[in-house]
């Protein structure tokens, strides 16, 4: 039986003030709407797995979720879950991890499509973002539509292979927060601010 994959014992305890500094310094002239999301990888990065190590396949990120009124935190991954070598941007391309920026490239859409485990998530398909891929040769950077999405992990796995995944205990309570908050600012799309932690 596979085990519950790692993660913290509670959300982040950061506050609205703590994120919008670290979006400050990380990105000093950003322009961000109304509803924007935030996202902090390596969040534990001493508390989980590794020391000094920003690990794959568990929930050792931070997701933060912003607009007037509203802020709220969620445990997260923001990585894949594993590794995957390879090279160029065809079928035998390396397996991708969003690299840190500012994506206003999502909407409300349908993550997996067609299939037994389709729900409703934060979908790339309004802008492009750059990925690092693993590569056979060194890793390497590639900018495009990738399906990038933001959508619920899983019990024994993150579920990513490049998306960014929130547990699936908090993942309805953070649907119904984006909900409200794009229909209350009649918004459409939302901006991804993706940060590194330094520790």
């Amino acid at each position: 039986m596979a085990k519950p994959v790692a993660r913290p014992s509670a959300p982040p305890r950061a506050t609205r003030a703590d994120v919008v500094a670290m979006v400050s310094k990380a990105y000093p002239d950003a322009q961000l709407p109304e509803v924007y999301v935030v996202g902090v990888r390596g969040y534990y990065r001493d508390g989980l797995g590794k020391v000094g190590e920003n690990d794959r396949g568990i929930y050792d990120d931070a997701i933060f979720v912003l607009a007037p009124g509203i802020f709220a935190a969620f445990n997260a991954n923001t990585d894949p879950s594993r590794v995957r070598k390879g090279k160029g941007t065809g079928a035998g391309k390396g397996m991708a991890r969003l690299k840190a920026g500012v994506w206003p490239s999502y909407e409300l859409g349908t993550h997996r499509a067609g299939t037994r485990s389709a729900h409703q998530a934060l979908v790339q398909r309004a802008g492009p973002v750059t990925v690092t891929r693993d590569g056979t040769d060194g890793d390497y950077d590639h900018t495009g539509h990738f399906g990038i999405n933001i959508h619920k992990g899983g019990v024994t796995t993150t579920g990513s292979e490049g998306c960014q995944t929130i547990p699936p205990d908090q993942w309805e309570a953070f649907m119904a927060l984006i909900r409200r908050a794009l229909s209350a600012a009649r918004q459409t799309r939302v901006t991804y601010v993706l940060i590194e932690e330094q520790g």
